[in-house]
């Protein structure tokens, strides 16, 4: 028998297999279905008019440590419109356990890959509020474009159809009228 000796350091060496990047300067790609904490998805220019979430509170019910805050938009009169006017994560508490996300019915709420959220204030950063929270659906599509496809698919489907308009009397009097060239 014969024995060879072995190189450990050389045989483990693969530079594509190598575990250090240097993190500042260099970051490595995240896969698809990494995620930090949950966006607020809008469609549109305006995040205040495209935004896809209609304060219906499931999430804020669903939530298991309670650490979103929805208050309804109310009109003059009083009564509720379907737009959040408050519309608070506490990151702080948030577990990023997806439940918001897979209750949403509107496909309002994604979460994001963003996951340094370090700042110089020790307790601001920690409560994101509505325009904190919002990225358009341009930045969903880059981030998760498969879930991105599926999700604009959803909500395309749901988006009532625009109702057809009247025809003037004249046009529908004469398709009531049978054809007397065709008799």
């Amino acid at each position: 028998m014969i024995e060879t000796a072995r190189n450990f350091v050389g045989s483990y060496y693969d530079p594509a297999r190598f575990p250090t990047i240097q993190y500042p300067e260099e970051r490595q790609p995240l896969p698809e279905n990494s995620r930090s904490f949950p966006i607020l998805i809008y469609d549109g220019e305006d995040p205040e008019a495209g935004l896809r979430c209609v304060a219906c509170k499931i999430c804020e019910k669903e939530c298991p440590p309670q650490c979103i805050y929805i208050v309804v938009e109310r009109d003059e009169k009083g009564r509720a419109k379907r737009h959040p006017a408050v519309f608070d994560l506490d990151i702080s508490v948030c577990m990023g356990c997806q439940i918001c996300v897979e209750v949403c019915p509107f496909d309002s709420i994604k979460m994001d890959v963003a996951f340094e959220k370090a700042g110089t204030d020790r307790f601001g950063r920690m409560l994101l509020h509505k325009q904190d929270l919002a990225r358009p659906n341009e930045y969903f599509h880059q981030i998760h474009p498969t879930e991105a496809a599926q999700s604009d698919e959803r909500v395309g489907k749901t988006k009532k159809a625009p109702k057809p308009k009247p025809k003037p009397a004249a046009d529908a009097a004469a398709e009531r009228q049978p054809s007397r060239l065709a008799a």
